[in-house]
């Protein structure tokens, strides 16, 4: 018994603890959102008024007060954008801030291309896609803010785009696990025909559309990828 009491003091701090981040974590998410509206409302704004040099201003400002002053996300990789968040603040806060980020990046693309800059633009939309869809297979239950923009969204805007392996490969276990089926399909697809030789993706996709099987027809219909076209699939893998 005593042994139990002398452990009671350490679990209350440890709750008093996760309280004080639960409420910090709070906190900074509600200012997060309040911020990063205001200033996407600002960006929007000049590009509806064809503001570009205000535009740049008011993003390259939102994003020095993320990532530092004089970062240029067109010249940094997806892991040293990453690195930037975790310099100043709570890390605990970084998921957070890579969804502002993924916003930024996504305003920061829909400005270039109205400014007639496509390559930058849609290079900022492939480095938020990267960024969403690292964040969403860690966590699928994860509750994304209204201002992230969806994994649909980015793809679309980068349909006339030739997608690195890794978005495709990211692209097709997140749209399995949604049940999206036949976008899963798609972008395995893409996959196989940039590398029809890969053994092992090959082994992959069988077991994929295996797994498909396994599935309901109600599950396979609801993903627009009916049972028929499943087995046809698997058995043109299989010869």
């Amino acid at each position: 018994m005593a042994a139990i009491n002398h452990l009671r003091p350490a679990r209350t701090q440890a709750n008093v603890w996760q309280g004080q981040f639960l409420m910090m974590r709070r906190d900074y998410i509600l200012r997060m959102i309040e911020q990063i509206g205001q200033a996407l409302a600002r960006v929007q704004r000049h590009v509806s008024e064809r503001e570009y040099p205000e535009a740049d201003d008011a993003l390259e400002k939102t994003l020095a007060e993320l990532l530092g002053p004089g970062v240029d996300v067109t010249q940094l990789s997806e892991a040293e954008l990453l690195a930037k968040l975790t310099i100043d603040g709570p890390t605990l806060m970084v998921k957070e801030k890579t969804l502002i980020l993924i916003s930024l990046l996504n305003e920061a693309g829909s400005l270039r291309l109205a400014q007639g800059r496509e390559a930058e633009g849609q290079d900022c939309w492939l480095k938020a896609l990267n960024l969403l869809l690292t964040i969403k297979l860690q966590d699928a239950e994860f509750e994304f803010p209204e201002f992230v923009p969806k994994i649909d969204q980015l793809r679309d805007q980068l349909r006339d785009v030739e997608l690195p392996l890794r978005t495709l490969a990211g692209l097709w276990r997140h749209y399995e696990t949604i049940g999206a089926f036949d976008r899963a399909e798609d972008a395995l697809s893409d996959l196989l025909e940039a590398e029809p030789e890969n053994a092992e993706l090959r082994t992959e996709a069988k077991a994929f559309y295996e797994r498909l099987l396994r599935e309901t027809d109600a599950s396979l219909n609801s993903g627009n990828l009916p049972r028929a076209e499943v087995e046809t699939a698997l058995a043109e893998l299989s010869t």
